[in-house]
């Protein structure tokens, strides 16, 4: 008995440790098309030693940062943060960023009715490019959250990376997926969806809505129509058909944003990929019911640690693909 009890807590110590370790972070600044863009690299503690595998992680929609957190929620999830710690405690670096207008892009801010979807491919182009020149790395993968997957998609035809992964990303274009939304709310009454489709079918056609209802403003205010046009040019399942690297589709139970119906369809597009349906995991990566307040409080909460089951599996796929 008291031989468990010391290789308990040697054990503890260890998994202590390793979540208390500090890696080495420089902030970089590069330019897309005449704009600062400002991100974090995070290193492993070999980083000096020799060439490293890299990570690109791509965060998801909306004003969410490089560490994954969105301004419009009061406190911080840290779920791209953790997935860069996570990296490189198995010595693979990582790369992660700040949309333009936000935290070390702060002054790339752009007025919404400008800004495109294309806009944020470009900027992730040019940090791809970045890794690609910098002669510290070897292989590049690319991690795409929620819209990132998208993202991650388009960047991932490039011969520059070795291996992808659509975490937690949606299937349908854009309209699709928040008509799906909008329907499968309980409480929308029928003419609400009758009039998002038909907002959605103008769009389709390349037109913009000006008199838009109040309760439809979120999401088809004239300021962002421009952008939403433009997102809705892409079609998840085309894109990722495209791939002909090693492509990881990971998807959570209880995510309440993006369902595993989505993961489903990304793998039969492309039957290369190899899909990963976690039990018990949401939207950020970490464990939760799918209960909406419980959900919703890990959204605010970086002392919860990502789910262990994802820890493994998206280690397990870069360290075979890239190292």
């Amino acid at each position: 008995m008291s031989r468990l009890v010391i290789l308990s807590s040697f054990l503890f110590l260890l998994l202590s440790t390793l979540h208390a370790q500090k890696f080495e972070e420089d902030t970089v600044l590069i330019n897309s098309e005449g704009y600062e863009l400002g991100g974090v690299i995070m290193y492993p503690q070999v980083k000096k030693k020799k060439k490293l595998p890299v990570v690109l992680i791509i965060q998801g929609s909306g004003p969410t940062d490089k560490d994954g957190n969105s301004a419009a929620l009061n406190g911080k999830n840290n779920s791209l943060k953790l997935l860069a710690e996570l990296l490189a405690q198995n010595g693979i670096a990582s790369l992660r960023f700040d949309k333009r207008g936000f935290g070390l892009s702060k002054e790339a801010a752009m007025a919404e009715e400008e800004l495109t979807f294309d806009d944020f491919v470009s900027d992730a182009q040019a940090w791809l490019n970045y890794l690609v020149e910098d002669k510290r790395f070897k292989r590049i993968g690319i991690a795409g959250h929620s819209q990132g997957s998208l993202i991650g998609m388009r960047l991932s035809q490039h011969k520059e990376v070795s291996a992808f992964a659509s975490i937690a990303g949606p299937s349908l274009t854009i309209d699709e997926t928040i008509m799906a939304q909008i329907k499968a709310n309980p409480f929308n009454p029928p003419n609400i969806v009758k009039e998002a489709k038909g907002i959605f079918g103008k769009m389709r056609g390349g037109e913009t809505v000006d008199s838009v209802p109040p309760y439809l403003m979120s999401i088809f205010r004239p300021s962002i129509q421009p952008f939403m046009m433009s997102w809705m040019k892409y079609d998840p399942l085309i894109e990722i058909e495209k791939l002909e690297i090693p492509i990881l589709v990971i998807a959570g139970s209880t995510d309440l944003q993006v369902t595993v119906e989505d993961a489903q369809r990304l793998q039969i597009a492309n039957p290369n990929a190899e899909l990963k349906v976690i039990d018990g995991m949401n939207h950020v990566l970490k464990n939760s019911s799918a209960e909406t307040n419980e959900n919703m409080a890990s959204y605010s909460n970086p002392k919860l640690p990502l789910n262990a089951e994802f820890e493994a599996s998206i280690n397990s796929f870069f360290t075979k693909y890239l190292k």
